[in-house]
């Protein structure tokens, strides 16, 4: 299997032999078995698989907000395996930006502020570099008009825009994205779907699971993963040429 179908770029994320097992009632389940995987810098890639498969656990670790009961991680050249809770919350961020199905906003904060409550626990950050970061977010996905609005004023594609938005203020190495799309209509889906496209373009890593082929094929490499492996990993340049 190649997980290195861009050789010529700088790996961002390796994973080595990632085994996690969940424990409940003496039942073990496991959930990922023996996973290796690079990501190169600057990558746009789906993770596909049916319910259940380990495809949101595979993200979860990739997140650090699971750790893996073996194996190793590396992030940015950095061993991620073994960190304590603190550090890895510190890292996670720093490097790495979160796209929920659910959008996940407060409702109570407005959406500068929920854009900016990531970047609030960074001590590098003046709170005049915090807003900077906050506007130019909000203005690359079109929803700086409605900074000082409330989530609850907003449509389901507008929550989402902005979910975006405080995803990449911190200019993260790594977007995860976990069903950008599973709340939307088909407009809105595609609204959201071609503003990663031009994140990507602009040079985002970004590692997205969709139950969705359209959304999965617009990636430039697709993953999938059945019963805790993966069992294919393909450049969807190479799929279209197939198809052809």
């Amino acid at each position: 299997m190649n997980n290195n179908i861009v050789a010529d770029q700088q790996p961002l994320v390796e994973l080595g032999d990632i085994k996690k097992v969940f424990f409940t009632d003496d039942v073990e389940t496991h959930a990922l078995n023996n996973i290796n995987l690079t990501i190169n810098k600057g990558e746009y890639l789906s993770i596909t698989g049916p319910s259940g498969c380990g495809k949101s656990t595979l993200l979860s670790l990739l997140g650090l907000l699971d750790t893996a009961n073996s194996g190793s991680y590396q992030l940015a050249g950095h061993d991620v395996s073994s960190l304590n809770r603190d550090d890895r919350s510190k890292i996670r961020n720093k490097e790495i930006g979160f796209i929920f199905q659910s959008f996940n906003l407060i409702s109570d904060l407005s959406v500068a502020e929920n854009v900016e409550l990531p970047l609030t626990y960074r001590t590098d950050l003046t709170a005049q570099q915090r807003g900077a970061m906050v506007g130019d977010s909000l203005e690359k996905v079109d929803m700086l008009h409605r900074a000082n609005h409330f989530p609850s004023q907003l449509s389901g594609g507008q929550q989402q825009r902005v979910a975006v938005a405080r995803a990449i203020s911190g200019k993260p190495s790594i977007i995860l994205a976990d069903e950008p799309t599973g709340n939307l209509d088909s407009k809105n889906a595609q609204i959201v779907m071609a503003l990663l496209d031009e994140l990507h373009r602009e040079g985002a890593t970004i590692c997205m699971v969709t139950h969705d082929p359209r959304s999965a094929a617009r990636a430039q490499r697709m993953i999938e993963v059945f019963d805790g492996k993966i069992v294919a990993d393909q450049s969807t340049e190479i799929t279209a040429a197939i198809a052809v």
